[in-house]
């Protein structure tokens, strides 16, 4: 297994997903107080590790799509990132 490191944005983000159920784009960008470029950066960031998915899936999200999508920790990687989260604080 190996050690999960998340940048303080990343941080964020994943924090206001969640892991038990999922998030809009339009709440995530609400909770997150990111600029909207930043917040996209961060999330095609994250879907690329695939730490994150969307919903309808995509490879990579927009300005124009991020808030249509719904947002959701990757099941396969939860443990690792609850890891992470737990030695970021």
């Amino acid at each position: 297994m190996r050690e999960i490191k998340l940048t303080g944005r990343e941080a964020t983000v994943i924090r206001h997903i969640g892991f038990a159920g999922g998030l809009s784009g339009e709440e995530l960008f609400e909770r997150a107080r990111l600029e909207e470029e930043d917040l996209v950066d961060v999330l095609n960031g994250l879907l690329s590790a695939g730490y994150v998915e969307n919903n309808p899936y995509t490879d990579a999200t927009s300005l124009e799509t991020f808030r249509a999508a719904e947002w959701e920790t990757n099941p396969s990687f939860v443990q690792e990132l609850k890891n992470s989260l737990r030695r970021s604080r």
